[in-house]
């Protein structure tokens, strides 16, 4: 039986507003994902989405929740029981650990692209692959690979600024995926698309997702997308709540 790519128990997220107050924005958040299952994030502006995924993606430190200080002069402050990443434990993770972790286990995509613009398409997905120390035919052929598969086969020599929209966010799938990661993190992917577009890429995505295995988290606020994601959750209150995709 597969083992979950991401388990997440009780994260805590207060931010400081001052005078020694503290805001809680989430509130005690469990997650589990299992390999090649696409998991819809929902929830009203400022209610946390980002904050999850950046812990998620262990672009902050988590603090040990028993130690929580609760007179810290943080601005924030990020606790959790437990973050377990394919299996392994990220908790208390150091700099150079969750930066590892990041480029062997985890991707991003975001709303806007962020493409190199003077790399082609290829080259944009060869990057991170040369970043770990590939050799470029290696890295190449995946990149080739991935592009293709996401249905820019006649576009790898071109440059950002030749494709569009929705081509430029197909190559940044492509760049999220290139070092196999076993955790895929979106934050609203599609949000910078016309509906038609954002169709097209997310069913390319979920596409390539199954295909490879991948776990993945996509938070959004195209509650048409949700529906078509094999689970939901909605944050409300600090906590997350399951929804049923039919019903989102």
């Amino acid at each position: 039986m597969s083992k979950p790519v991401l388990n997440l128990k009780g994260l805590h997220r207060d931010y400081d507003i001052g005078d020694g107050r503290k805001l809680a924005v989430l509130k005690g958040v469990d997650l589990e994902v299992m390999p090649g299952e696409l998991v819809g994030l929902i929830g009203p502006s400022g209610s946390g989405k980002s904050s999850l995924l950046h812990a998620i993606g262990l672009l902050e430190a988590i603090s040990d929740e028993s130690k929580k200080d609760k007179k810290t002069a943080k601005s924030a402050q990020t606790t959790a029981a437990e973050l377990l990443i394919d299996g392994g434990d990220f908790t208390r993770a150091d700099d150079d650990a969750r930066t590892r972790t990041r480029l062997h286990k985890i991707g991003f995509v975001y709303q806007f692209h962020h493409l190199l613009p003077e790399y082609t398409a290829l080259g944009n997905v060869a990057v991170p692959q040369r970043i770990l120390g590939r050799p470029a035919k290696e890295a190449e052929a995946r990149a080739r690979e991935l592009l293709t598969a996401l249905g820019l086969a006649e576009r790898l020599d071109h440059l950002p600024s030749q494709l569009s929209g929705g081509e430029q966010q197909r190559v940044a799938v492509a760049r999220a995926l290139a070092n196999r990661p076993c955790l895929l993190l979106a934050d609203e992917p599609t949000g910078n698309l016309d509906p038609a577009t954002s169709q097209q890429v997310f069913e390319a995505l979920k596409t390539i997702i199954k295909a490879q295995g991948v776990g993945a988290v996509i938070a959004t606020h195209n509650l048409h997308l949700a529906t078509h994601m094999d689970r939901v959750v909605r944050l409300e209150d600090g906590k997350l709540v399951e929804v049923a995709p039919e019903a989102v």
